[in-house]
């Protein structure tokens, strides 16, 4: 069955528009070295969508003209895209504060060896995915050996000064859920894998950050043939916050796929739903008016209950 198709009917979402735009989040390609449940990507070490060199281009040209003060780099495994060390330093370069969305154990992987010593030279913010300190917990949602291998990511990190109080350097982490579940309360739960990961494994870091599980691509697959789908999308919607909706992460942000067409987020992107334009299916980022996204009609659908229930999320966690 598509997961995708009970959300693309009508919506009872509340209107929204975009403030000033100033993140630009970038999906390198949906290539990755592990394969997880609630990955909304769907994507894997089979994959084979990749940005090329020339889409890279435009989205330094895009930034170069722009006021966008922040680069938030994800896939798939985005270390995995061979442009990535270029888009990283034009963007450093360029004065941008630049993200990425690191899954620890690409940190581990054959060829990325100096990956962590890179991300430290630019100075690199990283967040990184760990949806539980137990390992048990994390291998049950990731495959088995990640946990290890997350671990000595961090390890790694930490050395270098990644997530050392006064370093410069942010290590923040993320949780999500292992099921059809709202995620804790972000402050005590940040307090519970602070004192477990010091204590069991001696390794530091900043923030944490939960996030619910959209009930797209894997995870909505998942629902559905486990029959969850429809009191997982209830529940959502029955933890609605109206105060939510002026922290969502697509009021400042612009998601660009590997391809270079443009979405309101992340989300819509995997959903197919384009960044409203007249007269066209899908937008290229080199077609895009920077100053005319301000104000702009944000596209919403019933996916959109989750970033706005309970305490909220967004890509920086808890609203």
């Amino acid at each position: 069955m598509i997961a995708t198709l009970p959300l693309l009917k009508e919506t009872d979402f509340p209107a929204i528009q975009r403030g000033r735009l100033e993140i630009l989040q970038v999906n390198l390609g949906y290539l990755c070295n592990q394969t997880c449940q609630h990955c909304h990507v769907d994507a894997g070490p089979k994959r084979k969508e990749q940005m090329d060199r020339e889409t890279v281009d435009h989205l330094i040209d895009f930034l170069d003209k722009t006021n966008i003060k922040v680069l938030d780099l994800t896939g798939g495994a985005p270390e995995m895209n061979e442009h990535f060390r270029y888009l990283v330093k034009a963007a450093r370069e360029l004065g941008l504060h630049v993200i990425d969305r690191c899954n620890l154990t690409i940190l581990n992987e054959p060829g990325q060896e100096d990956l962590a010593l890179y991300l430290a030279e630019y100075q690199v913010e990283v967040v990184a995915s760990l949806p539980c300190y137990l390992k048990d917990n994390v291998e049950a949602q990731r495959g088995k050996g990640v946990y290890q291998s997350s671990i000595d990511g961090i390890r790694k990190l930490n050395a270098l000064g990644y997530g050392i109080e006064g370093s410069g350097l942010k290590l923040n982490l993320m949780y999500n859920p292992q099921g059809p579940s709202l995620p804790p309360p972000q402050l005590s739960l940040e307090a519970d894998y602070k004192r477990e990961l010091k204590q069991r494994e001696a390794v530091e870091f900043n923030k944490l950050f939960v996030l619910v599980n959209m009930p797209i691509m894997r995870f909505g697959s998942m629902l559905v043939s486990k029959g969850q789908f429809d009191n997982y999308m209830l529940l959502l919607k029955e933890s609605y916050q109206a105060s939510n909706l002026q922290g969502v992460m697509c009021r400042n942000l612009i998601s660009v796929d590997w391809q270079g067409y443009v979405y309101d987020c992340d989300f819509n992107q995997m959903l197919g739903l384009p960044l409203q334009a007249a007269g066209q299916h899908k937008t290229h980022l080199s077609k895009i008016d920077f100053d005319e996204l301000t104000g702009n009609t944000i596209v919403t659908g019933d996916h959109c209950y989750g970033c706005t229930a309970g305490q909220g999320c967004s890509c920086s966690g808890a609203l």
